[in-house]
């Protein structure tokens, strides 16, 4: 499974008190740091997104996203203990090698469409510039079980309210099944 650096928020993270946000992204720059050996300072970080686990799931958390273009020089650390392997990859390889079912590669609804909107720029600073200029979405899933897998509903979905897959209207979905995923937003 590959995943973007991440993990708890710490109580030293809270600065100031109460802030949720701010928080988060305090947690971002220092798990960034002990994950990967990646200084980044705050005004590095542009929001991404925020994610929410869906009711019913094992464990609940939210997970902030935030992106950042690193310092010509900087170079991750793989310790054997927080990161196993890295690897720096264009968004069409991730959905490439995710397709091919011998691969290895795997990820999880929130990379995945955090990878869709990112493949729609051309550069690392196109990127960081066009979610600078957006109001960060929120994502709080719900999930319907489908033949062989899940489908996370989102906010926009015409199903989204009452579980109906078969709602009309419009859609804000990913369905993954079989440890395949597919990303449709058509307003």
């Amino acid at each position: 499974m590959w995943v973007f650096p991440g993990g708890r928020v710490d109580a030293a993270d809270y600065c100031p008190p109460g802030d949720d946000y701010r928080a988060a992204r305090n947690a971002a720059i220092r798990e960034t740091r002990e994950e990967a050996g990646l200084e980044l300072e705050e005004d590095q970080l542009a929001y991404l997104s925020h994610w929410v686990t869906p009711e019913g799931a094992k464990r609940r958390y939210a997970t902030w996203f935030f992106l950042a273009v690193l310092e010509d020089g900087q170079e991750v650390v793989v310790d054997g203990g927080e990161i196993a392997a890295h690897r720096w990859v264009r968004p069409a390889v991730a959905f490439a090698e995710l397709a091919d079912r011998e691969h290895p590669f795997r990820l999880l609804p929130p990379t995945y469409v955090s990878l869709v909107e990112l493949a729609e720029c051309a550069s690392c600073g196109e990127a960081l510039a066009r979610i600078s200029a957006r109001e960060a979405p929120h994502f709080a899933p719900r999930m319907v079980f489908v033949t062989n897998g899940i489908c996370f509903l989102y906010e926009g979905d015409a199903g989204y309210e009452g579980l109906d897959l078969e709602a009309s209207g419009p859609r804000h979905r990913t369905y993954m099944i079989d440890d395949q995923l597919e990303y449709i937003r058509e307003y």
